[in-house]
């Protein structure tokens, strides 16, 4: 019975409540043409035995990364996640339904979302941060927004090296905003500075570059960034927080906001989400800072105390003027990046950024010696690269498969001009047996 819906009996009783006699006479507002008749062609109902034995036979049949190797990437890592993370984060103190929206009743969270601001801010060079967004995409418009209000401008430039999906969710948030989106070409791996400059003008609000971007290629932010300022437009930069290990934070380069996809800090790939966005920013746009800012303050008693110091609930009187709707956080993923960066600590972050970027680089280096192999682009790069191949991706990523290894991510379903690549992933988890057993496979396509 306890995968019965209604009895009959029950579902009498709400007929009965609703004043009709039948199912038939319930739906009679309906046309009869639009009514199926026949009976579903469903199996017989199955015992709780015989349920749970086809569920489990069904779930057998996927194979994640515990299963197979994997080289995927794009935007999802394959990293370490200590064992603490999960203890700490699966306390009932954290582990709730939903983000809680009176915060502020509980000093323990809002210490929490305070120090994963800190650790942000240490990561990526910057003076603010939230306590987080959705994910990577929504942070980068809800950034964009942020630069129109503060600017008042209503032009975004954004380079095509971002993340495809990144693209279109500024494509859908500017056309509600009517900001106007104009795209810079990337056509070596990295963004063309000087259609940059030619696209750069006092109708700019802000220019979006990610580093690493999408062909794990590392952007020169240091000739990017001042000619944006120039124009008085923003620098807005998408990047890993691992990157923040090892390379110059954007913060170092004048960058005035910064958003990320915080999957790496200790969430697991999940399927493709749910992730956590990331937003940090100079101090002078906090006010137009989308989300919540935890705050340190004292109490009556001169002990430490936390608070919401500004969270953008300004849409109950602003409406559509309000800079943004957000007025909650990625909670639980935040916590779990909180813990993930106290428990690596500056020290353990780069170790992991050294260790992807040292075993991405013996990957590339190792494929490109294979015959009809090559590096699709020259620019430096940190834990991912492009591969362009002439046996075909579905046969060289076919016999990775063959061989248990997620070998990589085809790239013509983002662009058909690469129909010939794709893009390979190393993290901290993959060893030099793997990467080998890696070039094997493709040798053997």
């Amino acid at each position: 019975m306890r995968y019965t819906q209604f009895t009959d009996d029950q579902v009498s009783q709400m007929l009965s409540t609703i004043g009709v006699d039948s199912i038939d006479a319930l739906l009679s507002t309906i046309p009869e043409q639009l009514r199926f008749k026949e009976r579903l062609d469903i199996p017989a109902g199955l015992s709780e035995l015989e349920l749970l034995r086809d569920v489990g036979t069904l779930a057998a049949r996927n194979r994640n990364c515990n299963d197979l190797v994997c080289f995927l990437g794009c935007g999802a890592y394959d990293h370490f996640i200590p064992a603490v993370v999960d203890e700490m984060a699966g306390q009932s103190e954290f582990l709730t339904a939903y983000t809680p929206y009176q915060a502020e009743a509980s000093q323990g969270v809002l210490q929490l979302f305070y120090e994963f601001q800190t650790m942000i801010c240490m990561l990526t060079g910057m003076e603010v941060a939230n306590a987080s967004l959705y994910e990577a995409a929504s942070a980068a418009a809800e950034a964009v927004i942020m630069a129109a209000a503060a600017t008042r401008r209503t032009q975004a430039i954004v380079a095509q090296s971002a993340h495809p999906d990144t693209r279109r969710v500024l494509e859908t948030y500017c056309r509600a905003r009517e900001i106007e989106i104009v795209p810079v070409a990337a056509p070596n791996g990295v963004v063309d500075q000087q259609a940059l400059r030619e696209a750069l003008s006092d109708k700019a609000a802000a220019v979006v570059v990610q580093s690493p971007n999408f062909f794990g290629c590392v952007e020169r932010l240091d000739e990017i960034v001042p000619a944006i300022h120039q124009h008085g437009a923003l620098a807005i930069v998408a990047t890993d927080p691992i990157a923040g290990g090892l390379l110059k934070t954007p913060g170092e380069f004048d960058v005035d906001i910064v958003v990320g996809e915080g999957q790496a800090l200790g969430v697991p790939l999940q399927y493709g989400g749910p992730y956590l966005g990331l937003m940090a920013g100079r101090e002078k746009f906090l006010r137009k800072m989308p989300g919540r800012v935890v705050g340190a303050t004292t109490d009556a008693d001169g002990r430490r105390a936390f608070c919401l110091a500004l969270q953008t609930r300004e849409q109950h009187i602003k409406r559509e003027r309000a800079t943004s709707n957000i007025c909650t956080n990625q909670g639980l993923l935040a916590a779990r990046a909180a813990v993930y960066m106290a428990a690596m600590g500056r020290s353990g972050i780069g170790q992991v950024a050294s260790r992807c970027f040292d075993k991405a680089h013996y990957a590339a280096a190792e494929i490109a010696k294979l015959d009809g192999y090559e590096l699709r682009f020259d620019a430096p790069f940190f834990k991912e690269f492009v591969i362009r191949t002439t046996r075909g991706v579905r046969a060289a990523l076919g016999s990775c498969r063959e061989r248990g290894i997620l070998g990589g991510v085809s790239l013509v379903r983002f662009d058909d001009q690469l129909g010939d690549c794709f893009s390979v992933a190393v993290t901290e988890k993959r060893t030099k047996a793997e990467i080998d057993n890696l070039i094997v496979a493709l040798d053997a396509a």
